[in-house]
C-alpha cells in the first residue's frame, strides 16, 4: 500500500466555454475499475442530449488500470488529454468525464486537445486535489488533570485528534504517520 498519494479532494464538476462549446469536467475518486465505470454511465445517463461524453480514468498504485476513451471525437482528440492531465498531476483512483455541447464552430484536432485538456485541469483546480497519507491511531490514556496541555500540544502539532473519549481516564486517539 502507498505512503501516500495524491487524489481528488470530492467529486465535483466545473464548466468552460470555448468557442461557444460548453465543456463540463466532471470529476470523481474510483478505487474500482467499476465504480469508475458507474459513475462514467451516470454521467452520460444524465447528459444524455449531449455530443459528446469524453472520459478517463486511473486506478491502482502503479496506474495498473488506465483507460481513455473519445466517444466519437478524432482519435486521441478528447480521452488521451484527459488521462495525460491526469498522469501529469501524479493522481490516483481518478475518473474524469468531460462532456461537450457543440456550439457551431469547429475547433480542429489541436484545439480539441487543448479544450479538452483544459477543461480536465481547470476542473481538478476547482474541485481541489489532496494528498492522502497512510496514517495509524494511537491510543493514549491520560488523567483529567493533564487533558489541557495534552490537547493544546497536540493541536499545536502536525498530529490529528481523532476522537477525545471521557471515562475514568481521558483516552485520546491521535492519527500519526504510519512509519513515524
Amino acid at each position: 500500500m502507498l505512503a501516500t498519494y495524491y487524489t481528488v479532494k470530492e467529486s465535483g464538476e466545473h464548466e468552460i466555454v470555448i468557442q461557444k462549446s460548453r465543456f463540463i469536467a466532471q470529476i470523481a475518486r474510483a478505487t474500482t475499475e467499476a465504480e469508475a465505470q458507474a459513475f462514467i454511465e451516470a454521467i452520460k445517463k444524465k447528459h444524455w442530449n449531449a455530443t459528446h461524453n469524453c472520459s478517463a480514468y486511473l486506478i491502482g498504485e502503479k496506474d495498473e488500470i488506465q483507460k481513455a476513451n473519445d466517444d466519437g471525437e478524432p482519435s486521441g482528440t478528447a480521452g488521451i488529454p484527459i488521462l495525460e492531465v491526469l498522469k501529469k498531476r501524479n493522481l490516483k483512483d481518478t475518473v474524469v468525464v468531460v462532456t461537450r455541447y457543440f456550439g457551431g464552430i469547429k475547433l480542429g484536432a489541436g484545439g480539441l486537445i487543448r479544450a479538452y485538456g483544459g477543461a480536465t485541469s481547470e476542473g481538478l483546480n476547482a474541485i481541489g486535489v489532496v494528498k492522502r497519507t497512510l496514517m495509524q491511531v494511537v491510543h493514549t490514556q491520560i488523567d483529567y488533570h493533564w487533558l489541557g496541555k495534552v490537547e493544546n500540544e497536540l493541536r499545536q502539532s502536525p498530529y490529528l485528534i481523532k476522537e477525545i473519549s471521557y471515562l475514568d481516564q481521558v483516552e485520546v486517539q491521535t492519527y500519526v504517520v504510519e512509519d513515524q
